[in-house]
């Protein structure tokens, strides 16, 4: 008799436990599920966000080489040009102190009808100095301020910008490979928030919310201090 009173006591505590227990359960669970819903929604958007932004700068980066590589080609043909024309005034310029020397007026006339343009000007101004008895004049007029090779300086210009545009180039990639970053971070999230739902225990699943939560938090916000396309 006393061990049948015994149980029927047992039983009725373990039932109250339960339906004391059950509904703070159950809006546990509720709460749980509610914030795994709204942290699957927010990582599926910046998750997204994030490898959209990802293939805009690998685009941007490919394009920006693209326009280098223009540029530097168009660059190199103005500094070839122009070195030809320099060294094709040198050499006239070289010959025409050999006529000059030689008292072939018609002749050295002749080689200096040949000058560039932008050489003739240095070459009057060189000349106007009296080189052949100022021992202070520049050695030819390749030398004088004057001279200006439009096709050198032209190219120098367009390498300056191929440079920027290189540079600009290697900080879009800089950005792809955060974005790729944040998104692999990202899909970290993604795992534990399915981690989280294989759980039973209440505790375990809200420390591994915490976690994915902080997680979460550093990656959006990475990605609101970046630089966007």
């Amino acid at each position: 008799m006393p061990e049948d009173l015994n149980a029927e006591i047992a039983v009725g505590l373990t039932e109250t436990g339960e339906e004391r227990d059950g509904p703070s359960r159950r809006r546990r669970d509720v709460i749980i599920e509610t914030l795994e819903a709204l942290l699957l929604a927010v990582v599926a958007v910046a998750t997204a966000w994030s490898g959209y932004q990802a293939a805009r700068w690998d685009g941007r980066q490919a394009e920006l080489y693209g326009e280098d590589s223009a540029i530097r080609i168009r660059a190199d043909q103005l500094l070839t040009l122009g070195g030809q024309q320099k060294l094709l005034d040198v050499s006239t310029f070289n010959t025409w102190i050999e006529a000059q020397a030689q008292g072939q007026t018609e002749l050295a006339e002749l080689f200096e009808r040949r000058f560039s343009p932008e050489f003739k000007v240095a070459f009057d101004a060189w000349i106007a100095l009296d080189p052949l008895s100022n021992p202070n004049a520049p050695p030819g007029p390749s030398f004088m301020p004057e001279y200006v090779n439009h096709q050198i300086e032209r190219g120098l210009e367009l390498n300056e910008e191929a440079n920027r545009l290189f540079a600009e180039g290697t900080a879009a990639q800089k950005r792809s490979h955060e974005y790729i970053r944040t998104t692999v971070i990202l899909a970290t999230v993604l795992f534990l928030l399915a981690l989280s739902q294989r759980f039973t225990m209440s505790r375990v699943r809200i420390g591994v919310l915490v976690v994915a939560g902080g997680l979460l938090l550093f990656g959006v916000i990475s990605i609101l201090a970046f630089p966007r396309l």
